[in-house]
């Protein structure tokens, strides 16, 4: 590390701080091809055992509402989230494909770029990429060694004023930010953990604000109605930054044009001066034509399902320019071309396993339960459908399944193994009164639950299993399907 800083490989999911937690029992060392790693290094151990410090840490599911704590050990750095510029995100739905979109086009551009989001699939190392390739383990341990002094000696102070320890995603972010200043990155692409205005990556003073669609979850921290969701993620936009929405249901809209306002910053939403334009299936993904705010792209191809994808590549193209040339620079058709070509969305509507077709998509809200559905309809020709499901006690339940049932024949109700997970006998409940008891078979044990599906599915010459529900679950799901080479 830079004198101050420093750079890594590893871990199975952690699920999103603004999605769930599962534990970790150290036993998962997950695949590392299928998650684009390189292969087994000397310094894998070495990771793993970062990972372990992290995971000892208060843990994703409980964030704590403050921003002193990170400041406080970023400042004992000497502030590396201000050595590089930043786009920082925010949304409920989208934000890690969107941020992926932003990042390729940044890459494409010819900068050097860094990655955050969360959560990981199989290994923490997904979370931090530099220049589109997750960070070696090599460098995650030997940044972790460089700043962990002073996260013990911000522990200490926070334990003498009576507050708990830095967090699994305090001390995370702190990680990424002093990663980035070490690697060193031209411009950093940060993912909001949970809500905005006191998420830990909000030390850092984004000079582009991107949200992507806002909707209810997480109502227990963020609040109960969209308007108040809102006005939490708005804490994100920074004196004279710009912004850049997807559009917005009108009281999300109203809290971010008030935010934006008193900040003196720009503010374009999708509808207004930037647009998706048209989306058509592809082989592959679609074509898309996107208004940007300085240029219009036609046909360009974009290896992602979902109309949903679309209206994040839309969103994506404005939140580059408005970095770029403030807004009046066109990107030229080349770098769109790669930008979107070489972007990718692991979890979403991702492949794993043919013979039959295996999807897994990391829906766990209502609003990622719709786009999936509907893009299950809209761009494959599956005659039946069997939905491996697992869900977390502190999700809409009753919603998700009601936005995938008209797209699934069958259910298989399972868990994954995270301590949050709904048992699945109550889940099997919640599903039976909405698709019918002979829709519905339970199997606890994921590996039968993926073995019952995929036989049901094989009964019809156009049968799939889809799974989803959790992003552990997913997580887990691609790393079984890596070692029994379903593909």
């Amino acid at each position: 590390m830079s004198d101050q800083f420093f750079g890594g490989d590893f871990g199975p999911p952690a699920d999103d701080p603004d999605d769930e937690n599962p534990e970790f029992d150290g036993e998962r060392e997950g695949d590392f091809e299928s998650a684009g790693l390189a292969a087994p290094d000397e310094f894998v151990e070495e990771g793993d055992a970062v990972y372990a410090d992290l995971l000892a840490r208060l843990g994703e599911a409980a964030p704590q509402p403050r921003l002193s704590a990170t400041r406080r050990a970023v400042e004992l750095l000497g502030d590396p989230q201000r050595s590089y510029p930043v786009i920082h995100i925010t949304g409920t739905n989208g934000k890690t494909s969107t941020s992926r979109i932003i990042e390729s086009l940044l890459r494409a551009s010819g900068l050097r770029t860094g990655l955050f989001t969360s959560p990981h699939l199989e290994r923490v190392n997904e979370r931090i990429m530099i220049d589109g390739v997750p960070i070696s383990n090599e460098a995650l341990a030997a940044n972790w060694r460089d700043i962990e002094p002073f996260l013990d000696l911000v522990d200490t102070e926070l334990e003498e004023a009576g507050e708990p320890h830095l967090t699994f995603f305090e001390a995370l972010s702190v990680l990424a930010f002093a990663s980035f200043a070490d690697a060193p990155v031209d411009v950093a692409v940060i993912e909001v953990g949970m809500g905005g205005e006191w998420d830990s990556t909000n030390v850092a003073d984004g000079q582009v604000a991107v949200f992507t669609p806002i909707s209810l979850d997480h109502t227990a921290r963020l609040g109960n109605t969209v308007a108040e969701i809102a006005r939490t993620k708005s804490g994100i936009i920074k004196p004279a930054a710009q912004v850049v929405s997807a559009s917005q249901p009108a009281e999300a809209l109203a809290e971010l044009e008030r935010a934006a306002e008193l900040s003196e910053s720009t503010f374009d939403v999708e509808g207004g001066r930037f647009a998706l334009l048209e989306s058509t299936v592809a082989v592959g993904g679609q074509l898309v034509s996107v208004r940007g705010l300085a240029g219009t792209y036609r046909e360009i191809f974009l290896p992602l399902y979902g109309n949903h994808q679309g209206h994040n590549a839309a969103v994506a193209v404005a939140a580059v320019e408005s970095f770029i040339g403030g807004g009046t620079q066109a990107l030229t058709e080349g770098v769109v071309t790669e930008g979107f070509a070489t972007a990718t969305s692991p979890g979403r509507l991702q492949l794993v396993g043919t013979e039959p077709t295996v999807l897994v998509d990391a829906a766990h809200n209502p609003g990622g339960a719709v786009a999936l559905a509907a893009a299950l309809g809209e761009y494959f020709t599956f005659d039946k459908v069997v939905a491996v499901i697992a869900v977390l006690a502190d999700k809409d339940v009753e919603g998700i399944i009601r936005a995938l049932d008209p797209a699934v024949t069958d259910f298989v109700v399972t868990s994954s193994s995270s301590e949050r997970a709904i048992d699945p006998d109550e889940l099997a409940s919640i599903v039976v009164r909405i698709a019918g008891a002979d829709r519905v078979l339970v199997e606890p044990d994921l590996a039968s639950a993926l073995d019952q599906a995929r036989d049901l599915a094989g009964e019809s010459e156009k049968g799939a299993v889809l799974v989803t529900g959790s992003i552990t679950l997913v997580g887990e799901v691609i790393t079984i399907a890596a070692a029994e080479d379903w593909k």
